[in-house]
């Protein structure tokens, strides 16, 4: 079992359900295009997020989160979708949204259906955090 989250560029939107429709497009989009390449601040997400912890691919990344790698071919243009091993997904996860947020970018995730980054114009979503 894992524990997906997807990131991508743009301005926050302002809502659960604005964001929710996002991911459904993003979704939708996924299975009709062939992968693009990762635009820059996604390849800089991706950088950071294996600064923390190594690709499982790599030979230290045995006791990584990310669910499958390398971790950047889960990247097309300007989203990733990835997954998290469920053990490790309550600290994995608020780290990736932390520093989507960092890196001005939205993180979704799809398990709780609401942004893990804060909403745009401070709109009506709240910043919820994991639950089992």
């Amino acid at each position: 079992m894992s524990y997906d989250l997807i990131v991508w560029e743009g301005d926050a939107p302002v809502s659960d359900e604005a964001a929710r429709a996002v991911f459904v497009r993003l979704m939708e989009r996924a299975e009709e295009d062939t992968a693009a390449e990762p635009t820059a601040a996604i390849r800089a997400y991706v950088h950071a997020l294996l600064q923390r912890w190594p690709d499982i691919t790599e030979d230290a990344g045995e006791d990584s989160p990310w669910a499958d790698g390398p971790l950047v071919n889960n990247a097309s243009g300007d989203a990733i979708h990835f997954s998290l091993v469920w053990s490790a997904a309550e600290e994995a996860s608020a780290y990736a949204a932390r520093v989507a947020g960092e890196h001005g970018l939205v993180c979704y995730d799809p398990q709780l259906e609401a942004l893990r980054t804060p909403p745009a114009r401070g709109g009506g979503a709240r910043r919820r955090w994991f639950r089992r």
